[in-house]
């Protein structure tokens, strides 16, 4: 009689490393003063700087990150600044 073969194990899951939450301030430019907020029940996202104050909002879905709350804040940033170059041009 034959053996029975054995079902190999699946290979074990990759963790998913931890995003950052927190960030340096497009305004004020100190390091890690920057902390995203999420609020699921109102689907609104925030960032604000504890150092200068300054804050965005946004609306946030049940895929958005802390870094997706950031990273439209620095790219409404640069597009507020190319508005006054070429008005300034």
């Amino acid at each position: 009689m034959g053996k029975r073969k054995s079902k190999s194990k699946p290979p074990p899951k990759k963790r998913m490393d931890k995003l950052d939450t927190t960030f340096t301030c497009p305004f004020c430019s100190h390091g890690s003063s920057v902390e995203c907020r999420i609020d699921m029940k109102n689907l609104i996202g925030e960032a604000n700087c504890m150092i200068c104050q300054e804050s965005f909002s946004t609306t946030v879905t049940a895929l958005t990150e802390a870094i997706d709350i950031y990273s439209e804040w620095i790219d409404e940033c640069e597009r507020v600044n190319n508005l006054e170059d070429d008005d300034g041009s």
